[in-house]
Protein backbone atom coordinates (compact mmCIF):
# COMPACT_ATOMS: atom_id res chain seq x y z
CA UNK A 1 0.00 0.00 0.00
CA UNK A 2 1.48 3.54 -0.96
CA UNK A 3 0.38 6.29 1.46
CA UNK A 4 -0.15 9.48 0.20
CA UNK A 5 0.46 13.02 1.68
CA UNK A 6 -2.27 15.93 1.01
CA UNK A 7 -2.08 19.55 0.99
CA UNK A 8 -2.72 23.20 0.37
CA UNK A 9 -3.75 26.34 1.74
CA UNK A 10 -4.54 28.17 -1.31
CA UNK A 11 -7.38 28.61 -4.03
CA UNK A 12 -10.10 26.80 -1.61
CA UNK A 13 -8.20 24.12 -0.08
CA UNK A 14 -10.83 21.99 0.78
CA UNK A 15 -12.42 21.90 -2.61
CA UNK A 16 -9.18 21.59 -3.86
CA UNK A 17 -8.16 18.33 -1.80
CA UNK A 18 -11.70 16.73 -2.87
CA UNK A 19 -11.35 17.09 -6.19
CA UNK A 20 -7.31 16.00 -6.13
CA UNK A 21 -8.88 12.90 -4.14
CA UNK A 22 -11.23 11.99 -6.79
CA UNK A 23 -8.83 12.59 -9.52
CA UNK A 24 -6.11 9.77 -7.33
CA UNK A 25 -8.98 7.69 -8.58
CA UNK A 26 -8.58 8.05 -12.20
CA UNK A 27 -4.75 7.56 -12.07
CA UNK A 28 -3.98 4.52 -13.97
CA UNK A 29 -2.88 0.99 -13.11
CA UNK A 30 -4.27 2.42 -9.24
CA UNK A 31 -6.76 2.52 -7.18
CA UNK A 32 -7.78 4.36 -4.34
CA UNK A 33 -8.29 2.20 -1.22
CA UNK A 34 -9.15 4.60 1.85
CA UNK A 35 -8.76 8.31 2.86
CA UNK A 36 -8.74 10.37 5.74
CA UNK A 37 -11.37 13.15 6.66
CA UNK A 38 -9.78 16.52 5.91
CA UNK A 39 -7.42 18.51 8.68
CA UNK A 40 -6.75 22.21 9.30
CA UNK A 41 -3.38 23.00 10.61
CA UNK A 42 -1.13 25.61 11.12
CA UNK A 43 1.86 26.16 8.61
CA UNK A 44 5.18 24.51 9.50
CA UNK A 45 7.08 27.32 7.51
CA UNK A 46 6.92 31.17 7.55
CA UNK A 47 3.27 32.13 9.48
CA UNK A 48 2.62 34.93 7.22
CA UNK A 49 0.17 32.27 5.03
CA UNK A 50 -3.14 30.79 5.09
CA UNK A 51 -3.73 27.61 8.04
CA UNK A 52 -3.05 24.39 5.34
CA UNK A 53 -5.84 21.50 4.65
CA UNK A 54 -4.51 18.46 4.90
CA UNK A 55 -5.18 14.72 4.66
CA UNK A 56 -3.96 11.09 3.81
CA UNK A 57 -5.07 8.27 0.81
CA UNK A 58 -3.79 5.17 1.14
CA UNK A 59 -3.49 3.61 -2.82
CA UNK A 60 -2.94 0.55 -4.23
CA UNK A 61 -0.85 0.51 -7.76
CA UNK A 62 1.43 -1.67 -10.09
CA UNK A 63 3.15 2.10 -10.86
CA UNK A 64 6.67 1.93 -10.39
CA UNK A 65 7.58 4.69 -7.82
CA UNK A 66 8.52 7.62 -10.06
CA UNK A 67 6.14 6.94 -12.40
CA UNK A 68 3.46 7.52 -9.62
CA UNK A 69 5.73 10.59 -8.34
CA UNK A 70 5.16 11.89 -12.02
CA UNK A 71 1.56 11.33 -12.37
CA UNK A 72 1.54 13.24 -8.55
CA UNK A 73 3.13 16.55 -10.08
CA UNK A 74 0.95 16.55 -13.01
CA UNK A 75 -1.79 16.79 -10.51
CA UNK A 76 -0.34 19.00 -8.92
CA UNK A 77 0.65 21.25 -11.90
CA UNK A 78 -2.89 20.95 -13.45
CA UNK A 79 -4.12 22.60 -9.86
CA UNK A 80 -2.13 25.49 -10.65
CA UNK A 81 1.03 24.58 -8.07
CA UNK A 82 3.48 27.44 -8.02
CA UNK A 83 6.31 27.43 -5.58
CA UNK A 84 7.23 30.46 -4.31
CA UNK A 85 9.36 29.94 -1.34
CA UNK A 86 10.24 26.69 0.69
CA UNK A 87 7.48 25.77 2.94
CA UNK A 88 5.21 28.72 1.67
CA UNK A 89 1.99 28.90 0.31
CA UNK A 90 0.66 26.08 -2.70
CA UNK A 91 -2.67 25.84 -4.28
CA UNK A 92 -1.51 21.61 -3.63
CA UNK A 93 1.17 19.54 -2.43
CA UNK A 94 1.47 15.40 -2.71
CA UNK A 95 3.88 13.27 -0.91
CA UNK A 96 4.46 10.19 -1.56
CA UNK A 97 4.94 9.39 2.08
CA UNK A 98 5.13 5.26 2.56
CA UNK A 99 5.33 2.49 -0.13
CA UNK A 100 4.48 -0.52 1.23
CA UNK A 101 7.50 -1.41 3.48
CA UNK A 102 9.97 0.02 1.00
CA UNK A 103 12.45 2.23 1.47
CA UNK A 104 13.31 4.12 -1.18
CA UNK A 105 16.45 6.78 -2.11
CA UNK A 106 16.07 7.94 -5.51
CA UNK A 107 17.69 11.50 -6.50
CA UNK A 108 14.01 12.59 -7.28
CA UNK A 109 12.15 10.83 -4.08
CA UNK A 110 12.77 9.26 -0.17
CA UNK A 111 10.35 6.98 1.18
CA UNK A 112 9.70 7.14 4.07
CA UNK A 113 8.99 11.07 3.59
CA UNK A 114 12.00 12.51 5.40
CA UNK A 115 9.37 14.80 7.76
CA UNK A 116 6.90 12.13 7.85
CA UNK A 117 7.46 11.71 11.44
CA UNK A 118 7.45 15.42 12.30
CA UNK A 119 4.50 16.56 11.26
CA UNK A 120 0.95 16.10 13.12
CA UNK A 121 -0.69 17.14 9.95
CA UNK A 122 0.43 13.78 8.46
CA UNK A 123 0.87 11.53 11.74
CA UNK A 124 -2.84 12.57 13.09
CA UNK A 125 -4.73 11.72 9.57
CA UNK A 126 -2.64 8.45 8.90
CA UNK A 127 -3.23 7.11 12.53
CA UNK A 128 -6.51 7.94 11.75
CA UNK A 129 -7.08 5.69 8.50
CA UNK A 130 -4.39 3.12 9.55
CA UNK A 131 -3.99 2.79 12.69
CA UNK A 132 -1.96 -0.24 12.54
CA UNK A 133 0.59 1.69 10.20
CA UNK A 134 4.37 1.01 10.25
CA UNK A 135 7.50 2.44 9.47
CA UNK A 136 9.82 0.02 7.08
CA UNK A 137 12.07 -0.52 10.05
CA UNK A 138 8.51 -1.78 12.16
CA UNK A 139 8.15 1.00 14.26
CA UNK A 140 4.48 1.89 14.62
CA UNK A 141 3.43 5.37 12.97
CA UNK A 142 1.47 5.93 16.16
CA UNK A 143 4.95 5.89 18.22
CA UNK A 144 5.64 8.95 16.78
CA UNK A 145 2.28 11.31 17.83
CA UNK A 146 3.42 12.18 21.47
CA UNK A 147 6.65 14.25 20.00
CA UNK A 148 4.02 15.94 17.65
CA UNK A 149 0.72 16.05 19.44
CA UNK A 150 0.93 20.20 20.68
CA UNK A 151 0.94 20.64 16.92
CA UNK A 152 -2.09 22.60 16.18
CA UNK A 153 -4.76 20.16 13.94
CA UNK A 154 -8.18 20.16 13.77
CA UNK A 155 -10.26 17.38 12.07
CA UNK A 156 -12.94 19.10 10.21
CA UNK A 157 -15.20 16.62 9.66
CA UNK A 158 -16.51 18.05 6.70
CA UNK A 159 -15.63 14.48 4.35
CA UNK A 160 -16.86 11.21 5.10
CA UNK A 161 -13.76 9.02 5.57
CA UNK A 162 -13.06 7.06 2.08
CA UNK A 163 -16.09 9.20 0.33
CA UNK A 164 -14.20 8.95 -2.73
CA UNK A 165 -12.77 5.43 -2.67
CA UNK A 166 -16.29 4.20 -1.70
CA UNK A 167 -16.93 5.26 -5.82
CA UNK A 168 -13.60 3.01 -7.04
CA UNK A 169 -15.61 -0.42 -6.21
Amino acid sequence: MVVIGLGGNLADPRRRLCQTLEALTALPDTRLVRHSDLYASAPVGPQDQPDFINAVAALETTLAPLTLLDALQQLENAAGRERHRHWGERTLDLDILLWGERTLDLPRLTVPHPELTRRAFVIGPLVDLLPDCRLPDGTPVADYWPAVAAQPLQRLHCLEENHFADRTH
